[in-house]
């Protein structure tokens, strides 16, 4: 409802299940725009949602990625499995070597994220993280916090693991 209040936009995997899927209803019923991007297979087992304003469909699980990664102006991760996991793992380290400066942000409903924000604590602690790019991380358990928090976003200053 807030991405739709807000005029922008959800780009998403393009699943109709899911906790994804119940927010791209409510973004599409609040006059939001959806924008979905599903790999063939999905299409095929029938997880793809056709109700959406534009659902683009690619060959692969990185084409989609890719596709993700390149229409958004930010990232932001709700509560989720192995999957989730993987693809804010993998744009928050595209941040820090280079290849973007887009905000990389945890939705932490009901402190979902917590134990992995300690762990994420202890990395850093241990020296395989550096602090300043821990501090990267957007983290909020309110919905408008966190798009503020995302709207004021500069990825200044960063020690880079890459130069470019």
């Amino acid at each position: 409802k807030t991405l739709a209040e807000q005029n922008r936009r959800l780009i998403y995997g393009g699943g109709n299940k899911g906790l994804m899927g119940v927010i791209a209803n409510a973004v599409l019923e609040h006059g939001g725009e959806v924008i979905g991007i599903i790999p063939k297979r999905l299409v095929e087992a029938e997880t793809a949602h056709h109700g959406i304003t534009r659902l683009e469909i690619v060959d692969n699980m990185h084409q989609r990625k890719a596709r993700l990664a390149e229409l958004a102006d930010s990232f932001i991760a709700m509560p989720g499995g192995t999957g989730t996991l993987e693809e804010i793992f993998e744009v928050w380290t595209a941040m820090q070597i280079g290849y973007h400066e887009k905000p990389v942000a945890l939705f932490d409903v009901m402190g979902f994220w917590q134990p992995m924000l300690n762990f994420l604590q202890h990395a850093v602690d241990e020296g395989f993280i550096r602090d300043s790019f821990y501090q990267t991380l957007i983290v909020s358990e309110n919905s408008q916090s966190l798009l503020q928090k995302i709207d004021h976003f500069i990825a200044k200053d960063l020690q880079r693991w890459v130069k470019k």
